[in-house]
This record gives C-alpha cells, sequence and structure tokens, in this order.
C-alpha cells in the first residue's frame, strides 16, 4: 500500500515535471519525452496497479497471477518500444547510466515480475515477495529517472541562459 500511493503521488509530479520540460522547451520533442520521460510515468502507474492488483479481494491466487502476469507481459513490450523511442530522438544522446535506468533496469523488472506470477501459485510467499521488491523497483526507477530528468531540464535551462546572456553582452 505505501508503494501504491507514492507512485499515486510520484505520478502527479512527473506531470509537473513534463510541463516544466515542455515550458523550458530543453527536450527536443515529444520522441524525447516518449523516450525519457512517459516511462518514468508508466513505472510510476504499474507501481500503482501493482499494489491494487495485491490489496484487491481476490478469491485465489490464479487471478493474482494472471493480472501480474499481463502487467510484466505489457512492461516487456512497453520497454522494447522505449529502446525504439530512445534511439529515435535525435537532440539527447543517451549514455551507459542512461541505458541502465531507462531500458535495462525497467525491462529486467517485468521479466523478473513475469517471473514471480508464473510462481504464484506453486510458491506464495515467495513470489509476493519478489513482486513487492519489484515494484519498489519500479518506484525508484521513476523517482531516479524523474530526478534525472528535472536535473537535465534545469542544466540545459541554465546553458540556454548563459548563452542568451553572453550574447546579450557581445552585441552591446
Amino acid at each position: 500500500m505505501i508503494v501504491g500511493s507514492s507512485a499515486g503521488a510520484l505520478t502527479g509530479l512527473q506531470f509537473v515535471v513534463i510541463a516544466l520540460v515542455a515550458n523550458a522547451e530543453a527536450l527536443g520533442s515529444s520522441t524525447e519525452i516518449r523516450a525519457f520521460g512517459s516511462p518514468t510515468v508508466v513505472h510510476f502507474c504499474v507501481a500503482l496497479l501493482i499494489s491494487a492488483i495485491a490489496n484487491a479481494p481476490w478469491h485465489t491466487l490464479a487471478g493474482v497471477a494472471i493480472a501480474l502476469g499481463i502487467c510484466g507481459i505489457g512492461g516487456v513490450i512497453y520497454a522494447l518500444t522505449v529502446i525504439r523511442h530512445a534511439r529515435a530522438q535525435m537532440h539527447y544522446s543517451p549514455d551507459a547510466e542512461d541505458w541502465f535506468w531507462y531500458v535495462a533496469l525497467p525491462l529486467a523488472s517485468y521479466a523478473t515480475l513475469v517471473g514471480a506470477a508464473e510462481a504464484l501459485p506453486r510458491h506464495p510467499g515467495a513470489a509476493l515477495f519478489v513482486v513487492a521488491g519489484t515494484s519498489l523497483l519500479l518506484l525508484l526507477i521513476g523517482i531516479h529517472n524523474a530526478w534525472d530528468t528535472v536535473t537535465y531540464v534545469a542544466l540545459a535551462h541554465m546553458r540556454k541562459s548563459r548563452g542568451s546572456e553572453d550574447r546579450e553582452e557581445s552585441s552591446e
């Protein structure tokens, strides 16, 4: 429940971040937002969804396993589309850390969720700990990536402001 409520609150905060990004014009286009902003919101929302699934009054673990498996498979597919978006955008060159936080770690998290869903009916105790850890990891990925976006926007905005100040001084 803690992860779910945190994910809900942070999802709203990410919308504020995206509004600031659009206002600061630090990211070049919607392609960059699809590659680096939208995944953060998706990770927060999946953490919230996992929390809702885990807290729903299921009659059997089979239903929980199916719901979590669908989330995991959807997440794997989404993580693969993030790779395509990151490669397609032209205004930012992702470094190894970006590939780790925006692609590899989320992909591993969603694949782990699929595995935990598959194991849930046979090993419910262990599988639920893995689900909880995966949900927490998605929340932490989202926090890291939101912070990464904010710092990138702030630094890009400062560089842009300094550049325009330098141009004004040289024209005087």
